[in-house]
């Protein structure tokens, strides 16, 4: 998965949740930047993972 296209959703959903004008609303934002947040994670660990593992 491309780390930009994820970093991108990340924002946009904070932007939104910023921008919300109901607390139901605001919330499905946050919760959604957040899921962004564990993919990017998730991405990063495989990718030092990938980086340890060098063949000799």
């Amino acid at each position: 998965m491309d780390l930009n296209y994820l970093f991108h959703r990340q924002q946009v959903s904070m932007m939104m949740a910023a921008a919300a004008r109901g607390s139901e609303a605001r919330l499905a934002h946050v919760q959604l930047a957040g899921r962004y947040a564990r993919q990017i994670a998730s991405v990063q660990a495989r990718m030092r993972a990938d980086r340890t593992f060098v063949a000799a």
